[in-house]
């Protein structure tokens, strides 16, 4: 099995777990929040990745030994922003 569809088994297993109705049993919703929070952290952690590889620079010297603030800055927006975007797919 790729890695693709056991995400895709994994949101499916999810979304079923959130159409059930309010009486649906605790258990089945935090199954649906870790599956969701486990989806997020993993794209979270790619986007990370994809921006560092992207760079022709080392992100970490520049910001660690070099001082460099506005790349810091830059970073921090992008995390920000896609936390922002992670959090209101889960929702």
């Amino acid at each position: 099995m790729t890695l693709q569809m056991v995400s895709l088994a994994l949101i499916l297993a999810a979304a079923e777990g959130a159409a059930e109705p309010s009486g649906g049993s605790l258990l089945n919703h935090v199954v649906t929040a870790v599956v969701f929070a486990a989806l997020g952290l993993v794209a979270f952690c790619a986007s990370v990745w994809v921006i560092t590889k992207l760079t022709p620079f080392s992100v970490r010297k520049e910001i660690e030994e070099d001082q460099n603030t506005s790349l810091a800055i830059i970073i921090g927006a992008m995390i920000i922003g896609m936390s922002i975007i992670i959090a209101a797919a889960i929702v």
